[in-house]
């Protein structure tokens, strides 16, 4: 019944079944992902309450944070309910005893009557300029003092973002050696729309970039309403001015999701269908030379760069040049902070690799810096004097904002450092 060549088949096939071993180990046989990479990851803090975004580290080895109303109702400063916006970070972090204390005061970081104006159709921000509404960064600029940056927007407790009122959104100078404001510029509706959303700051302090010779800072803009740009200010004169309105690298990629642990994430609107992602310019960090900013859109994977030299300039064809000086530096992941040190290299989040990467401008390659399975959504970085790179981790596109529009992120946030390669320190522009 069967030939000789069925019969070769059937010896041929017992003979690789006898030399399979008995029991399979799929570990030992099967390549997978090893989910870890890079430099050891050292836990600083951990958040139990107020949802996180920024950190600051500052020469002496003060921590602060700020808590944006902005994305997370419980972080709203309504008057009475002891929230803040900003806090400084103690050692202690211990479950039940974990220390943040309101900064510079308590009394700043409660408005009168709250963050919201509830006198006015609809509810707007609270417009006052010597309180804080809703911060969304803190940075210590190259003279060691720390800088916050207010959108003037939050939450209501449904989950309605406000839009900010004359006096909301401005940027706090604080001075670390007696904790006291020493100048707070306030955005005009021109430069800071009522459905703006300034995001993160860096800054330039040297003397030849103005005539002021302050310095200047250079914002981002990342608000879901769609009109994204590039604010500059020079902190001599107050001045502020508005560059890249209008141009696509700063505003959403067209249809864009992203993915967290192999789900796919879209963006949840109260009253909205879920939609693609809406978040325009928000991670932004200078060149160590000051040479160039590089900057990122949240909805989108590219890294672009622009020459400072068009930023700072406002006469009348500088929007033209500017829009016309825009570089496209290739992919390099989903990314929210971003921040530089003296290596020059851009350090930035790779949210679907549970990574930090860094993009090296001398060559042109986006590179991984560290891997961990316990990170996230890195959203905003510190590189400071001591040598190591800060960051939190907040578990933000696991909040009722993206699909399925429920709250899946777990407390603690927490707050990492690792050190920078090649002896890497803060850069110093000043």
């Amino acid at each position: 019944m069967f030939g000789r060549s069925t019969l070769a088949l059937a010896a041929l096939a017992s003979s690789v079944s006898a030399a399979r071993p008995k029991t399979q180990d799929a570990s030992q046989v099967t390549l997978r992902d090893p989910l870890t990479y890079g430099p050891e990851l050292e836990l600083v803090h951990l958040y139990y309450d107020e949802f996180p975004t920024g950190i600051a580290v500052s020469s002496q080895g003060r921590m602060f944070s700020n808590y944006p109303g902005g994305l997370d109702s419980n972080d709203t400063n309504n008057g009475q309910n002891g929230k803040y916006t900003i806090a400084e970070l103690f050692d202690d972090n211990t479950a039940n005893n974990f220390q943040e204390r309101p900064y510079p005061s308590r009394e700043i970081n409660s408005p009168p009557g709250g963050a919201i104006n509830y006198t006015t159709y609809p509810p707007s921000g609270a417009n006052y300029q010597n309180y804080l509404i809703g911060s969304q960064s803190c940075v210590i600029d190259p003279a060691d003092r720390l800088w916050i940056l207010d959108t003037g927007r939050v939450l209501t407790p449904n989950g309605t973002l406000v839009p900010a009122s004359y006096g909301g959104p401005k940027l706090i100078g604080v001075n670390l050696s007696n904790d006291t404001v020493f100048q707070t510029i306030v955005f005009p509706t021109t430069v800071a729309y009522a459905d703006s959303y300034l995001n993160d700051v860096r800054f330039d302090l040297r003397s030849s970039l103005t005539s002021s010779g302050k310095g200047v800072a250079y914002i981002t803009d990342s608000s879901v309403e769609g009109r994204n740009g590039i604010i500059v200010v020079d902190l001599g004169t107050g001045e502020s001015w508005r560059h890249l309105d209008g141009n696509p690298t700063v505003h959403p990629a067209r249809q864009w999701s992203a993915y967290l642990w192999g789900t796919p994430l879209y963006q949840v609107m109260p009253g909205k269908p879920f939609t693609y992602g809406q978040f325009g310019s928000d991670g932004i960090a200078l060149s160590a030379d000051g040479a160039t900013l590089f900057y990122k859109n949240v909805a989108g994977r590219q890294l672009y760069s622009i020459p400072t030299s068009y930023l700072r300039a406002n006469g009348p064809t500088s929007e033209v040049l500017a829009q016309g000086a825009v570089n496209t530096l290739g992919e390099t992941g989903v990314t929210d902070g971003m921040e530089t040190d003296t290596n020059n290299y851009i350090y930035h989040g790779n949210m679907e690799q549970d990574a930090v990467s860094f993009f090296n401008p001398a060559n042109g390659t986006d590179t991984v810096f560290v891997r961990d399975p316990r990170l996230n959504w890195i959203d905003t970085f510190s590189t400071a004097t001591d040598g190591y790179l800060y960051f939190t981790s907040n578990q933000l596109v696991l909040g009722s904002g993206f699909y399925p529009g429920t709250d899946r992120r777990q407390r603690p946030f927490a707050l990492w450092r690792v050190q920078l390669p090649g002896n890497g320190t803060k850069t110093n522009l000043r």
